[in-house]
């Protein structure tokens, strides 16, 4: 983080954020910076999260999805690359190259998702996540029928619209305010664990 916007005390914050922060510190073994950065507003923090856990985890709301944890953070990698945003690429590429069990679709699909070694299906949907994110005044009946082509829904559609719009704002929070990847990011995902 810079030094405008220092990165809060755990022990300063609201009970709620707290646990909730060390919850993730337990699962994953470091607590994210996005947790801190984001946590000097509460009610901002309460906010994001319960967006972010809707989208991203549609279980944790009662609401299924066509779109795999895979999908999910495949779409936030690529759009976030479009939005150069260096957290949430780095991030969201560790915990995709986790869940795709493939170290090199994060760098593939940050740099360009039509190179990348996905199928057919991912690459539908990484084409439609990149127009909502760069051009989605142009969206129109074409690209949900190339998206039908692949088996996706229109409630798939909106869950590809609503992740790639949400990361727009986490993007740009992000950048603006100089949130750095926790160094742990870089290496998750790239060697198979050993047994």
């Amino acid at each position: 983080m810079s030094d405008r916007y220092p990165l809060p005390d755990l022990n300063s914050l609201p009970d709620d954020l707290k646990a909730k922060i060390l919850e993730v510190q337990e699962k994953a073994g470091f607590v994210p910076n996005v947790f801190l950065a984001l946590a000097r507003r509460p009610a901002e923090w309460r906010a994001f999260f319960a967006y972010h856990d809707a989208l991203m985890v549609p279980e944790s709301v009662g609401r299924s999805s066509g779109l795999t944890k895979g999908d999910r953070e495949m779409i936030v990698t690529a759009t976030s690359a479009a939005n150069h945003c260096l957290y949430c690429v780095v991030a969201h590429g560790a915990i995709l190259r986790i869940y795709e069990k493939r170290p090199l679709v994060a760098d593939q699909v940050a740099v360009n998702h039509r190179k990348a070694d996905i199928p057919p299906r991912q690459r539908a949907m990484l084409d439609f996540a990149m127009k909502v994110c760069l051009a989605s005044h142009e969206i129109d009946d074409a690209d949900f029928k190339a998206l039908a082509a692949h088996g996706f829904s229109d409630e798939d559609a909106w869950d590809i619209a609503a992740i790639t719009a949400f990361f727009g704002l986490s993007n740009r929070m992000a950048s603006f305010s100089g949130m750095m990847p926790n160094p742990e990011f870089y290496l998750m995902g790239r060697t198979p664990k050993q047994k």
